[in-house]
């Protein structure tokens, strides 16, 4: 097949062709606006190529080649009908290991939670006396009382059976519990331990996804709506933002904030926490953090971000996201394969809610910011769990005491 053929066959696969009275209209390829007549009973075509050169061009080729598709040799046409199928994708699940895992979980729980509390620093203590509780029993109670998802009353039996295994120091009062989680100073402490807990996992995530969801308080706000002469209320609820793997769904970093806080601020914190230990290839996120600083921030890290664009964006901000946006351009189906990850954090944030709960039971700004992150250390310690006997990944918190150091906890 000479060049020419091989061109018109391209064309022909790719261009759609018109017959009129007076020949066929062909459109070139190096410009949609212009169009080419051809005739195939008199081979002629008013493209330079055929005109000038006097040779067979390719746009002759391409209506012989249509011409044989749609027409048969008694001159019936021949009508194609495309159906498209849509393959239903489908993900299997070793039942073996999620069962196995599910049934130590509690027991495994406990024996990581207590591991990972232990390189908790104990500040110097500067009252009279004995301190009442050491940071890193208040840190495994209150994880623990979330855990169970009960009451503090009902959470005592599990507090008694963690100090007989050795996890405390002394028994703690159920009513000690709740009064953890008022101490502003353990904040920190839960972010670090957050970050510590994703590390086993570096060598299997390498692709992230941001997004934030709320999770619903006891706490009420009322107004007077003058306009209808009615009381109205509705809940308050802290919002959380945070970075996950999208293969085991762990949490490598969260930022908790009131309901009102903006999403795009909080995306670079959270993409620059997580390369603190990670290897940051891909990050996506929804369009509510399209920036052109946000895009930056995963090039500083040594990534690529895929942020969905919103109807009036034009790249014209420079820097990474008009590049990202010319590949969205032209390579939308391909842009949009690595933006779909982000649906793995949408998971997250359900494994959480679902298992934990979707909302906290403190009452105070400080407790309830403190429960919401135990939620995620929950979360953390179960995904180990799971990559534990799946993959056979042993965590290593004490190791890498000299990597992350904890905080420690102002008495």
């Amino acid at each position: 097949m000479e060049p020419r053929e091989q061109r018109g066959l391209v064309i022909a696969a790719l261009c759609k062709l018109n017959k009129t009275d007076e020949g066929w209209i062909v459109p070139s390829q190096s410009g949609a606006e212009r169009m080419y007549r051809v005739d195939p009973v008199k081979q002629t075509c008013t493209c330079p190529d055929h005109s000038e050169a006097g040779q067979k061009c390719k746009h002759l080729f391409a209506v012989e080649i249509t011409m044989k598709r749609e027409y048969r040799a008694d001159g019936t046409v021949i009508e194609t009908e495309s159906v498209t199928f849509t393959k239903k994708r489908t993900y299997t699940q070793s039942w073996a290991t999620y069962d196995r895992a599910q049934a130590i979980e509690k027991d495994r729980l406990q024996e990581l939670l207590f591991d990972l509390c232990r390189g908790i620093v104990e500040p110097a203590y500067k009252g009279k006396g004995r301190p009442s509780h050491l940071v890193k029993d208040t840190v495994f109670a209150s994880v623990l009382k979330v855990y169970t998802a009960v009451s503090a009353r009902r959470v005592t039996s599990d507090l008694r059976e963690a100090h007989e295994k050795g996890y405390t120091s002394k028994p703690i009062p159920c009513n000690k519990v709740s009064a953890f989680l008022e101490n502003e100073a353990l904040t920190p402490i839960l972010h670090e331990l957050i970050a510590k807990s994703a590390a086993p996992l570096k060598s299997v995530e390498v692709d992230f996804a941001v997004d934030s969801s709320g999770f619903s308080t006891c706490r009420y706000e009322r107004w007077y709506d003058e306009k209808y002469g009615v009381t109205r209320k509705r809940s308050e609820w802290v919002k959380a933002h945070i970075a996950c793997g999208i293969k085991t769904n762990v949490i490598t970093a969260v930022r908790i904030f009131h309901k009102d806080s903006a999403d795009a601020p909080q995306f670079a914190p959270l993409v620059r926490e997580t390369a603190k230990t990670f290897d940051v290839n891909e990050v996506s996120a929804d369009k509510a953090y399209n920036s052109r600083e946000n895009f930056d921030a995963v090039a500083e890290c040594g990534g690529t971000a895929y942020i969905a664009f919103k109807v009036n964006s034009t790249g014209k901000a420079g820097g990474m996201l008009a590049k990202m946006f010319h590949l969205f351009q032209y390579k939308q189906e391909e842009y949009m394969e690595h933006y779909h990850k982000r649906s793995n954090v949408e998971s997250t944030f359900s494994m959480v809610k679902r298992k934990f709960g979707d909302s906290v039971r403190s009452k105070t700004d400080v407790a309830m910011k403190n429960e919401v992150l135990c939620k995620m250390l929950c979360h953390n310690l179960c995904c180990l769990i799971q990559a534990e006997t799946e993959l056979g990944i042993a965590p290593e918190f004490q190791s890498r005491d000299n990597e992350r150091s904890v905080l420690p906890m102002e008495s």
